[in-house]
């Protein structure tokens, strides 16, 4: 949980006890604000949750990335004449494709 959320739900909480103080008192504008405070809550307790999402999210991709490197230099390390080959034929493959005017 990030700032943003914290601050969020605080205003929301806020603005549920102004809207309450301004309907039992009967004032409309406290009402209004109360409301429009809620709002502003709402949204930047979403703000702070898609954040922490889109974090969460980067971590993963970074972990992935992680292992993918781990596996391909793992590879390389076990079959390095493997590899020598395949590089070798994809590079014939590209320059023939490149003679081809493609």
């Amino acid at each position: 949980m990030n700032q943003d959320s914290v601050v969020g739900t605080a205003k929301n909480l806020g603005g549920k006890a102004q809207e309450s103080v301004g309907r039992a008192m009967g004032d409309a504008k406290m009402q209004a604000d109360g409301l429009i405070n809620q709002a502003a809550g709402t949204a930047q307790e979403l703000y702070g949750q898609v954040k922490d999402g889109a974090s969460e999210a980067a971590e993963a991709v970074m972990q992935g990335a992680a292992s993918a490197e781990d596996y391909v230099r793992q590879t390389i390390e076990k079959r390095p004449y493997t590899i020598a080959v395949v590089a070798l034929c994809a590079g014939w493959l590209l320059g023939r494709i490149g003679r081809r005017g493609y």
